[in-house]
């Protein structure tokens, strides 16, 4: 089916659903949200499928200029509906809650819609060139023959796909807005990695695509006349779908690259200034503006200095911490060779740690999920470009477990003393025991339990990383200067993404502050670099929603004495699902009250 084509019938059966005259507000309230998601799944398949349902199944989310004035009138229309038909004082504290969080959500893509140009359409990180196909391959299952076809059905729809984001970057380009140079070789790189093998060329090789489509297929119960038959449609919409598509990114990269410029922050862009506060402002959810932010990187980065120079003390090491630094990028010790044999014994030894994290989470927690978890590599036809780690949760009908995907391209990025924290972030406690755990919140609505606050959530998976220490974890110093590595990063990054965005730094000198203030080798420095010149704004979250935790985690423990339990304190920060910082201060102090009388 054709991308842009909607299942009329469905919308507009849903848009006449009528709330349920219940007396209950709460009852009333709770229709009104399923309404409201069912609406949005119906306009966003790619959403739909990431929690296991098969609603337009063979298709994209429409990407047209109309598709996201589609979107932006959905998000008014349900906000006003919300407010005419719910009475919020008739709600009790939940549902009050949920009133006020749903009405943030959408004035995020409201308060958004005037920037939507500014995010860069293609970069080296993202666009439909690089998400669409990773999609297909971890995200579109295959159990009988029809998804076979629905998968045929979005490789065909890849071709309108690109052009509808071909039109917008050029869209972006007429007001100003295209990347730094540098970035096209890498978008051509990477398109061309998914148009190499067969049936692009005479390979004898598959393609990503072609490969996990036989995968897939060769899963089913099919005669092989059937089988052949679907694989030959693929290979076909691959041949005269999706390589076209990607050709035409190429073409446009390649001609693009001559018209950019060298400058890397968004202050080069229209109304820069005020663009990147709203970065700010969206993804730390806080009023911080960019110089605080910047002041608070300089302070935290100088605590972790202080701390990593005690810890060079206790393993006996004579030297200036930047010698330390380099001895940490140079000694054969802490890396596992660049071989198949040593990627295979990082991720058995990633999946080993996790394991024995989650045996002893009834210490720090009440509960656990519910949902399975793995260890991936990221896939070779992105893990040039890809970052070095990446959560993805779990499927709310258990159809897909939760993926801690680490990127082991170059073995030399991925040192054996940042393991555990890596481990514990993405994985147990971090982002696997956050996220699954909101999605298994039956009691909330969906979209809460699928909520994206930057800040709550990368915060939590920061406070993760340094809360195995407080039970016994990190007994090898070296693991636990990774640690203090890892969150030096992160303070590092408040530095570094005002330094770009709003000081008019160079991508030099930010590589040049990485590499003067953390041991990570060049190769880290430079892709955390690239990332943080694409995405302006998201590196800054990390940090500032880790210090509100640990503020909050102080006050309540003052408050509470003898009486505080962090398993009690985990549970109010959890319970919830994702908020914004505020709202999660308050929901803390509403607890210390309580708890106190």
């Amino acid at each position: 089916m054709h991308a842009r084509t909607c299942s009329l019938a469905g919308l507009v059966a849903i848009l006449a659903l009528a709330i349920p005259a219940v007396a209950d507000e709460n009852a009333r309230a709770t229709a009104f949200y399923e309404q409201a998601q069912a609406e949005y799944y119906e306009a966003n398949p790619i959403a739909a499928a990431f929690q296991g349902m098969r609603l337009r199944y063979g298709e994209w989310n429409d990407g047209s200029e109309a598709g996201e004035e589609a979107r932006l009138l959905m998000a008014r229309r349900q906000s006003e509906q919300l407010q005419r038909d719910i009475d919020r004082e008739q709600l009790d504290a939940q549902g009050r809650l949920s009133y006020d969080l749903f009405l943030d959500q959408q004035r995020r893509r409201i308060e958004g819609w005037p920037w939507r140009l500014h995010g860069y359409v293609f970069d080296h990180r993202s666009g439909p060139h690089s998400w669409a196909p990773a999609f297909l391959i971890n995200t579109h299952r295959v159990e009988s023959e029809q998804d076979a076809r629905d998968y045929v059905s979005r490789l065909r729809g890849i071709l309108v796909l690109v052009a509808d984001a071909l039109e917008r970057a050029n869209r972006a380009e007429e007001q100003g807005i295209l990347p730094p140079r540098w970035v096209f070789p890498q978008i051509v790189d990477g398109a061309r990695n998914v148009i190499t093998g067969k049936p692009f060329d005479d390979s004898a090789v598959d393609s990503p695509l072609l490969a996990d489509f036989r995968a897939k297929l060769g899963k089913l119960q099919l005669d092989e006349a059937q089988a052949a038959s679907l694989m030959a449609l693929a290979e076909r919409a691959m041949l005269e779908f999706v390589e076209p598509a990607y050709e035409a990114v190429i073409a446009w990269a390649s001609a693009a690259e001559a018209r950019a410029s060298e400058e890397d922050g968004v202050w080069k862009l229209p109304d820069g200034e005020a663009y990147y506060q709203q970065r700010l402002a969206d993804y730390t959810t806080t009023v911080l503006t960019a110089d605080e932010i910047h002041q608070i990187g300089l302070r935290e980065v100088a605590r972790i200095h202080a701390e990593m120079r005690e810890l060079m003390g206790r393993v006996g090491f004579d030297g200036s911490l930047q010698e330390f630094f380099e001895f940490i990028r140079s000694d054969e010790r802490f890396y596992y060779p660049d071989t198949e044999e040593g990627r295979a014994a990082y991720l058995a030894e990633a999946t080993r740690m996790i394991e024995t994290m989650r045996e002893r989470l009834p210490e720090l927690f009440h509960r656990e999920p519910k949902a399975p978890m793995v260890v991936k590599a990221v896939e070779p036809f992105r893990e040039a470009s890809a970052g070095k780690a990446f959560y993805q949760r779990p499927a709310p009908d258990g159809s897909r477990p939760g993926v801690y995907y680490v990127n082991l391209y170059r073995m030399r990025d991925m040192p054996k003393t940042e393991m555990e924290s890596l481990a514990y972030h993405e994985g147990i406690p971090g982002h696997h025991m956050q996220l699954a755990l909101s999605i298994e919140q039956e009691d909330l609505p969906m979209f809460r339990r699928q909520a994206g606050y930057t800040a709550y959530t990368e915060g939590w998976g920061l406070y993760s990383e340094r809360l195995p220490r407080e039970i016994g974890f990190y007994q090898d110093p070296y693991s636990d200067f990774g640690r203090l590595t890892l969150e030096l990063i992160r303070a590092v990054r408040l530095v570094v993404d005002t330094g770009l965005h709003a000081k008019r730094w160079t991508r030099e000198q930010v590589i040049q502050y990485h590499l003067d203030n953390t041991p990570l080798p060049e190769g880290s420095v430079v892709r955390a670099t690239e990332r943080y010149i694409v995405t302006p704004g998201q590196a800054t979250a990390y940090m500032i929603g880790q210090l509100k935790l640990l503020e909050l985690r102080k006050r309540a423990t003052d408050a509470l004495g003898e009486n505080f339990d962090v398993r009690d304190f985990h549970e109010r920060v959890l319970e919830s699902g994702p908020v914004p910082l505020d709202v999660l201060e308050r929901r803390i102090d509403e607890w210390i009250a309580s708890a106190s009388r």
